[in-house]
């Protein structure tokens, strides 16, 4: 029986009740070693075996932190042939699998089990990182299925992150009631002294753990066994366990040595490094006495399992280094894999190694192209404290912060960066150190305060031939460029030693640099290049999201997306949910810049979903400032409003002035959807202004329609004739296309005359910009109304009418039916139900109605089976039909 643990009890019954009808969820079980985590998990999984559920259970292993996926597929493995065959690719141990693809597959598994499950995982402060993950993504995802997921963790910094970043719920355990802690020892030591009684309550301080063991080691041998108090209770409980192991064989100590050292649990492997250990053999027989006092268990596939893990950290702790280093010599030389073959080797060195230390880089490397990050960055950060180089340790060390920036992981980047020494370090390194240093140590966005220094060092690394090094660091700095409003002197030597670099044929990457650094420049090359590329079938998801970026940095939406949707389409395939959502977030951007609010919403919810799934804050704004782009189109003022008043304060902050050109683009739309033209003038203008602050030389070609239209309002269309006499030599120069758009209607409305608007929309490429033509149909079909000409005016208005309603730009739509009102024709506005689903569910509701099945929507948005039919049974009765096919005909009516 559990002692104190009534409330706990309770809260856990709960979770599994709900389960069982349907309602899943998680519950993080969390104290400190010995508080009865593990006590608490055994009681949840007999519960839900009451229950009737199907309770499939795991353990973090500490030697198994390593290992990708090692705790998600003990935690299926027996779940039989034909469901476990089919995560058998992802559970086996392929390190290259996404760990968000895997919960998707895990998500639609569970979804297909016949009863209620619960996912009972003891230790996840010790799961391999992946695996947590995984985890971590199932469980926010549980709100539809009869699932339950229960975790015990230990406390700790690094369980807070984690715990921090999965944001799930968590039951904490406290020490036990004096009361309870004395009901507990009666119970486990019956018939101590009072004194020796008081002892052991005051010296185990409420923790189950220390009141059991202790207080069975106060039984057997008295009140001098005991440890002193100021040892840290699970100090004292090791303390205990080594006591335990001191009795032991001296060959069955060394193999429970071996044992908490492996990273694998293989008895004959055990038995085949200890038998090296001892010089001599050892067999199973020589387990039996750790066996036999309940230490370790051997299950029926010779697996070694130890009964506590503190039992692991005590081996440990109570070992010598000598002892340690010789433990791990004699893995190495029995281990299966070169790479934990060398693993053991680093742990096994005494002092540095460069022969090693090389061999250990190329652990790290591979498993680093095989998506095990916590692999590549624990190996690489052993590697370089292995280096005999100074130059390659400091290498080592970047290239560990590199991989650690990829997980996520801010803190281990600060504290790999702290590490670098310097004054010894290769040119690129020394760039890498310093954008890292801006980043992570607080030293503030530079903007283009080093980038002529940062491109003086890329040509050095050209010129020692270093070109693949030389086009990493040229893609890794010209985004910089483009928000740092660079010096043209600055801009053009960029230029010039980008075209230096010999490039291997078929590399994007000097073509994608120029175009973000020199889009007037070489806008019309890069535009070429751009579209010779669009029908390349052997371009990788990474390659395509680098083009579609280029050329959204151009100003060639309908090009942009072409690259970039085919690329979201592969990383939602293969689960590069971080890939992804830097690919969504252009998407956002472009259809925010092209006035399609409908779609700017939803590519930048979901973009803003997963930036936090992946604790990506620099895409979280990003997507943010879409958003608030989308709801100015929309006209929603205030909400428009906060996010540009949030984002300020964070770029402000940060140092990032260039980007301020991002809030005053939203505050622009704002006012100018409110009618408010004379603010939506002010607030645009000072994106154009070289001395203003939120000044940005290419995000200003994106706001020429929209500067236009609030001066046609506001009586200052003298200073657009300005604006375009400035830019239409730029637009010749670039062929920027959204450039192009915006000069055109700004010369007709300067023109003010039919014929000038005819001409603006006869140009072909119009098409592919739906939101500058219906402005130019509302502004000529207004014109024509003044012009008396109310009968030529109709077709126009309704057509500018139709379009903004499709694209979710309303106010725009009401002013067309204002100007038709004004006409003597009266248009209603339509209904679209659409408008009433929220972004996710208009996401769910387009893919159904494209024919998907549930399960493949499932896929696509990272969301279990049951989730999305529960959506679909929330839709229908929304948006007025009965069915998937009245669905689909529905959508099919809509005007996109």
């Amino acid at each position: 029986m559990i002692v104190g643990r009534e409330a706990q009890i309770q809260a856990v019954g709960v979770l599994l009740s709900e389960a069982t009808r349907g309602r899943g969820g998680a519950l993080v079980v969390r104290g400190e070693a010995g508080i009865g985590k593990s006590a608490l998990w055994g009681e949840a999984c007999a519960a839900a075996q009451a229950l009737g559920m199907r309770v499939l259970t795991t353990a973090g292993v500490q030697a198994e932190v390593q290992l990708p996926y090692a705790g998600v597929r003990h935690l299926f493995r027996r779940l039989g042939p034909e469901l476990g065959e089919e995560l058998g690719p992802e559970l086996g141990g392929a390190a290259d699998e996404s760990p968000f693809r895997v919960g998707v597959e895990v998500l639609d598994l569970l979804g297909r089990l016949d009863q209620p499950v619960l996912l009972a995982v003891e230790d996840g402060h010790w799961l391999d990182r992946v695996s947590w993950e995984v985890l971590a993504f199932v469980a926010r995802r549980l709100e539809s299925d009869p699932v339950a997921l229960v975790v015990t963790a230990r406390d700790g910094e690094d369980v807070d992150r984690l715990l921090a970043a999965a944001a799930l719920p968590e039951l904490r355990l406290e020490p036990l009631e004096p009361d309870q802690a004395g009901s507990l020892l009666d119970q486990v030591a019956p018939g101590l002294t009072p004194a020796l009684r008081e002892r052991v309550l005051a010296v185990s301080s409420g923790n189950p753990l220390g009141l059991i063991e202790l207080g069975g080691l106060a039984a057997r041998s008295g009140g001098a066994a005991l440890l002193p108090s100021r040892l840290p209770l699970s100090a004292r409980v090791e303390r205990t366990f080594a006591g335990l192991v001191g009795e032991l064989p001296a060959a069955t100590r060394a193999l429970l040595l071996v044992a908490a050292l492996d990273d694998g649990d293989d008895l004959d492997e055990v038995l085949a490094a200890a038998s090296r250990f001892e010089d001599r053999p050892v067999t199973a027989d020589d387990m039996e006495p750790a066996v036999v006092s309940r230490l370790v268990g051997v299950d029926d596939q010779y697996r070694v399992r130890f009964r506590h893990p503190l039992l692991r950290s005590a081996l440990r702790q109570s070992a010598s280094a000598a002892q340690r280093r010789r433990a791990h010599a004699c893995l190495a030389a029995v281990v299966a894999t070169e790479n934990r073959q060398v693993r053991h080797r680093a742990a096994a060195a005494a002092g540095p190694d460069e022969a090693l230390a090389a061999d250990l880089a190329a652990v790290a490397t591979r498993a680093r192209y095989a998506q095990a990050a916590s692999i590549a960055l624990t190996a690489m950060e052993r590697a370089a404290q292995l280096s005999e180089d100074p130059y390659e340790r400091g290498s080592r060390l970047l290239w560990a912060a590199t991989t650690a920036d990829e997980q996520g992981d801010a803190a281990t980047v600060r504290r790999l960066l702290e590490l670098v020494d310097e004054a010894r370090l290769r040119p690129a390194d020394l760039a890498r150190l310093s954008w890292y240093r801006e980043a992570y140590l607080g030293t503030g966005w530079t903007g283009s305060a080093r980038l002529g220094v940062y491109v003086e060092l890329i040509d050095t690394i050209r010129s020692a031939g270093e070109i693949e090094l030389s086009l990493e660091a040229l893609s890794s700095i010209c985004l910089r460029f483009y928000w740092s409003n660079p010096d043209d002197r600055t801009r053009l030597r960029f230029v010039e030693v980008a075209e230096l670099i010999e490039a291997p044929a078929g590399d994007i990457r000097v073509l994608c640099a120029l175009a973000q650094v020199a889009p007037v420049e070489r806008g019309t090359s890069c535009l070429d290049g751009l579209t010779a590329l669009q029908y390349r079938l052997d371009l990788t998801p990474r390659e395509r999201y680098d083009l579609g970026f280029a050329a959204s940095a151009l100003g060639a939406y309908p090009l942009s997306n072409t690259f970039l949707a085919a690329s979201a389409e592969s990383l939602r395939t293969q689960g590069r949910i971080g890939m992804l959502t830097q690919a969504l977030t252009s998407l956002a951007y472009n259809a925010a810049a092209a006035g399609d609010a409908r779609a700017a919403v939803s590519a930048a919810t979901e973009c803003a979903a997963l930036a936090t799934e992946t604790r990506a804050s620099v895409w979280e704004l990003q997507a943010r400032l879409q958003l608030g782009m989308a709801e100015a189109l929309r006209g929603n003022d205030e909400v428009a409003t906060e996010i540009a008043d949030a984002a300020e304060k964070t770029m402000f902050s940060a140092g990032m002035h260039a980007m301020l050109s991002l809030t005053q683009r939203i505050r622009g739309i704002n006012a100018l959807a409110a009618g408010r033209f004379e603010e939506a003038y002010g607030q645009l203008r000072r994106v154009f202004d070289p001395g203003d602050v939120a000044y940005h030389p290419y995000l200003r070609f994106t706001l020429v329609g929209h500067l236009t239209e609030a001066a046609a309002h506001c009586g200052a269309l003298d200073e657009i004739r300005d604006v375009v006499t400035e830019l239409t030599p730029i637009a010749e120069r670039s062929r920027s296309p959204v450039l192009v758009t915006g000069l055109r209607y700004a010369g007709a409305v300067l023109a003010d005359d039919g014929a000038a608007y005819e001409a603006a929309l006869a140009a072909g490429d119009l098409r592919d910009w739906p939101f500058e033509r219906a402005r130019l149909q509302l502004t000529y079909g207004g014109w024509l109304r003044r012009q008396r000409q109310a009968a030529e005016s109709r077709p126009l208005l309704r057509a500018a009418a139709a379009t903004f309603d499709a694209l979710g730009a309303a106010p725009w739509a009401e002013r067309a039916r204002a100007e038709l009102r004004a006409t003597g024709e009266s248009r209603r506005k339509p209904i679209d139900a659409i408008d009433a689903l929220t972004p996710q569910e208009q996401q769910i509701a387009r893919l159904a109605a494209d024919g998907l099945s549930n399960r493949e929507i499932a896929e696509r948005l990272f969301l279990s089976p049951r989730t999305v039919t529960t959506h679909l049974y929330r839709i229908y009765p929304k948006v007025g039909v009965k069915s998937r096919s009245e669905l689909a005909a529905m959508m099919a009516d809509r005007p996109l």
